[in-house]
Order: structure tokens, then C-alpha cells, then sequence
């Protein structure tokens, strides 16, 4: 079937109005496009799961704490378009930042305690953007269900956070990340990887998967595993490691001694590259 690509709000809120007054339910897949194999697990999930289901594609300037970021993000609608075809998607809302910022917005979202640390600590006022257009996309759509990667962990919680707080009719759903086969986490930033970084990179798979099989073993020491995993990129020049940590999956304050079930998590450069991936941990005695 063929994606109907709309851009304003107006014109889009008629099209889901129509679709609930026959009594669809209304699916959305928020992203900044760059589609890839991530993405399309989403779109797949959802179309399983509604009759009408809304992709939509904004490059958030509020997200991006360097210009460079913002001006070298991949952008290829013609595409997108193409995939949200292939994998189900009834609409592309695909709006100007005209019609997401009219003005420079009044209110943004203060994200307390969830927002501080990991990611947080290293990209001032990232997730106050991210929760900003998150808070727009979903009040545009209303969607009953919106879809989010655990790829972008911290992010996943603050938005399930936004929607507990504000009583959002929506149900947020996750899909497990999607992976290359050598474990490196699927990025749209990916295509920016010399054949070196690209090399390197899946050490950072590789070492939450270590973290991971040991405590799903029994290890409890969560600051021994994250000074383990730390070590090992002291050996690798090719990436430089911004945080590696084991965290409360709600929280995201950091474990020291894993009795329940966690979140290992982590970030690293590759040149001027950033990765972040991030693995669920059981210890034995929680399963």
C-alpha cells in the first residue's frame, strides 16, 4: 500500500478523526527518520496491533545539543517514505519545524531525576527537547498506542514518565533492539562510521553482553562488572567510553548490588560518533 505523506496538523488531525469516528485504533511511530532496520520493527509491531497507524518524521532542533549534530542528521524522505510503505504505515506526518515551532516555545518539559544522569549528564538540555516534541507528537496524533525503541533507553522511561504524569490516554509499548550481527546496536548515525569505528564499535555490545551473562550467572557487584567493562576500553584507541553503568530499570539510579532485575547501559564515541546501547540483566534469585 501506498504511505499518504501529510505535513500539517490540521489536515492531519482530520484524517485520524475520520479514522476514529469509524471506530479505528490509531497506532503512532514517533522518529527522526533515516529509517532502518529499527524502525521497521516498530512499524511491524504496531501494525499488528492497530487499524490506522501513523508514522511520523521530525528532526527535533529542541534535542540536539550541537549544531554540528543537527546539520550532518541523515535525512532522506523519499526513503522513509518507502519503507513506511513496504512495513504497513497508513500516514507519514512529516510537519515543517514551522508547524511543530511556530514561535519559539514558552513551555518546555523539566525532566527531574530521570533526565540527570547517563545521556543526561553529557547533552545539556537534551531530554527537555526530547519530552517537549514527544508531549506535541503524541497531543497531534493521540494515538492509543505509541511505539518506542529500548535502544534509547533513558529516553523509553522518560516518556513512559511524560504520559503517567500528564494522564496521556496512550499506552506506550517497546521493542527490543535491533542488531547487526555483530551485536552492534542499529543507529541511523551508524552510516558515519569510518571502516575503523566501524571495526571497534560492537566492543560496546560486547561488553554489557559480558555484564549482562554475569549477572544473569549470579555476579552481584555491579560497580566490579562496570570497572571490568571500563578496563576493556582502555585497549580499544578507536572508541573513547562516556559512561558504562548498571541502573534501575525505572529509576535509572545506578545498582551497587544487583538483587533485582536491571538495566545495563552505555555510551561511547566513535570519532565524532556517539553509541548508546543498553541490555536487561536477572540475577538468578529474580526469575
Amino acid at each position: 500500500m501506498a504511505t499518504e505523506c501529510i505535513a500539517a496538523v490540521a489536515a492531519l488531525r482530520e484524517r485520524i478523526g475520520a479514522a476514529r469516528r469509524s471506530g479505528l485504533r490509531v497506532g503512532c511511530v514517533p522518529t527522526m527518520g533515516a529509517l532502518h532496520a529499527g524502525h521497521t520493527a516498530l512499524l511491524d509491531a504496531a501494525r499488528q496491533r492497530c487499524e490506522l497507524l501513523v508514522a511520523t518524521l521530525f528532526v527535533n532542533p529542541l534535542q540536539f545539543d550541537r549544531q554540528d549534530d543537527l546539520a550532518s542528521y541523515p535525512r532522506n524522505i523519499e526513503s522513509d517514505l518507502r519503507i513506511c510503505s513496504c512495513h504497513g504505515a497508513d500516514i507519514l506526518f512529516a510537519p515543517r519545524r514551522e508547524d511543530m515551532y511556530p514561535r519559539t516555545p514558552a513551555i518546555t518539559l523539566n525532566i527531574e531525576g530521570l533526565a540527570d544522569s547517563l545521556c543526561g549528564a553529557y547533552r545539556t538540555g537534551h531530554f527537555q527537547g526530547v519530552a517537549t516534541v514527544v508531549l506535541k507528537l503524541l497531543n497531534i496524533v493521540q494515538p492509543d498506542t505509541a511505539w518506542f525503541g529500548e535502544k534509547d533507553f533513558q529516553q523509553l522511561a522518560i516518556v513512559r514518565r511524560i504520559v503517567e504524569d500528564t494522564n496521556l490516554p496512550v499506552q506506550i509499548e517497546s521493542v527490543e533492539t535491533v542488531r547487526e550481527p555483530d551485536g552492534l546496536a542499529v543507529s541511523s548515525r551508524n552510516v558515519h562510521l569510518t571502516p575503523e569505528e566501524r571495526a571497534a564499535a560492537p566492543l560496546l555490545a560486547r561488553s554489557l553482553r559480558n555484564a549482562q551473562q554475569a549477572i544473569q550467572r549470579g555476579e552481584t557487584d555491579a560497580q566490579g562488572l562496570c570497572v571490568e567493562a571500563r578496563e576493556a576500553f582502555t585497549g580499544e584507541p578507536a572508541l573513547r567510553l562516556e559512561y558504562f553503568e548498571v541502573v534501575d530499570p525505572e529509576t535509572l539510579e545506578s545498582v551497587y548490588r544487583v538483587t533485582r532485575p536491571v538495566r545495563v547501559v552505555g555510551a561511547a564515541y566513535a570519532g565524532a560518533t556517539r553509541l548508546i546501547d543498553n541490555l536487561p540483566a536477572c540475577p538468578p534469585e529474580a526469575r
